[in-house]
């Protein structure tokens, strides 16, 4: 049980209300032996209506977390500007009791909605400006899909084609000890060109766009809306999605395709290398069974993943980095929870997929 002091800026304005207003809160909900919390504005040089709006949510918080809450130290300037605001005495109503589990659930069901519709806004905004911007090229910035291009697959290409060769290689390796039992040798080509191909190449590919390039274009993005670069935008009367998302978009469809055909091949040479080197098997007998075994519907699969895999990374990013609001650690947070996302629905997605061709 303790007494905590908060210490308010020299000033307060509306850019810096929401990371003082989340410490505050911090402290309110998650300091546990804290049961007096004293607001202190001795700093306190200048501050607008926004404090007043602050200390009255302060309040509520406090009430319902049983904690005292003062407010001490403030310039007699600041508290005769604040006196502006206060509530008038009004009928009194029942304190704020617990809430109940269906207004918790009708809460949480209110907020889905709300980001539901936000989504669904969005998408229209983005498959619309998409299809208009294909043929209205004043609406983005000239070259910048080479540049997105070169930035999302060019510099990828490293990375993807060394982890895509690994696992293939390894696929091989695992699966050569158990078929040199039965003689069957050459089925390894089979086991790497189906897997690679219709699993873990568009698999892989996207994991490493997302982590790269997902989290990249969130985290611009949400610094654009953070230091008011996307509201600047928009005061010139230019509409951020054709200005910055559309671009992003043509280029993770163009190039993420193209990066997983490239770690397919580099998956199936991983798998060469074993079938070389510890199988005794030529190079010709190889490519013969890997090019029998693969069909256009394995290559279709493929592309149709990592066409949606490419569309999930950069439509989550996009969205997550609109979004935020507040501080730099919104920026993180957008970056965070679009890596997370785009992978949990790469997966999703990838399973789909797969049942659906499966059972098809």
């Amino acid at each position: 049980m303790a007494e905590r002091r908060y210490f308010l800026p020299e000033q307060i304005t509306i850019s810096s209300s929401h990371s003082l207003s989340r410490e505050v809160e911090q402290i309110l909900v998650h300091d546990r032996a804290c049961t007096d919390l004293v607001i202190d504005g001795k700093n306190l040089i200048r501050a607008g209506s926004i404090l007043s709006v602050l200390q009255d949510e302060w309040k509520v918080l406090a009430a319902k977390k049983k904690i005292n809450l003062l407010f001490d130290n403030y310039p007699a300037e600041i508290l005769a500007f604040l006196s502006h605001f206060e509530k008038k005495a009004g009928p009194s109503s029942p304190a704020a009791g617990r809430t109940g589990f269906f207004e918790d659930y009708g809460e949480r069901m209110n907020q889905t909605l709300a980001s539901l519709g936000q989504i669904t806004i969005f998408l229209s905004n983005v498959y619309y400006w998409s299809f208009k911007a294909f043929f209205i090229r004043k609406t983005r910035r000239k070259g910048e899909i080479v540049r997105q291009s070169v930035l999302i697959g060019l510099n990828a290409i490293p990375i993807i084609a060394l982890i895509a060769f690994l696992i293939g290689l390894i696929l091989a390796l695992q699966s050569a000890a158990q078929l040199r039992q039965f003689g069957a040798n050459i089925f390894v080509a089979d086991l790497v060109a189906i897997a690679m191909v219709s699993e873990m190449g568009p698999l892989i590919t996207a994991v490493m766009v997302a982590g790269r390039s997902g989290s990249a274009i969130a985290a611009e993005i949400a610094t654009m809306v953070v230091s008011e670069e996307i509201d600047a935008l928009e005061v010139m009367g230019i509409d951020p999605i054709p200005y910055l998302i559309v671009p992003r978009i043509y280029a993770m469809i163009l190039v993420v395709p193209l990066l997983t055909v490239l770690a397919n091949v580099l998956g199936i040479f991983g798998g060469l290398v074993i079938g070389l080197t510890y199988l005794d098997l030529n190079v010709a007998p190889f490519m013969n069974e890997v090019l029998s075994v693969l069909r256009l519907k394995e290559i279709g699969i493929a592309m149709l993943k990592s066409f949606s895999f490419a569309s999930i990374i950069v439509l989550t990013a996009s969205y997550l980095g609109l979004q935020a609001r507040g501080g730099s650690e919104e920026v993180g947070r957008a970056t965070t929870a679009t890596v997370v996302v785009s992978i949990f629905l790469i997966i999703v997605i990838d399973s789909i997929i797969g049942l659906l061709f499966y059972f098809g």
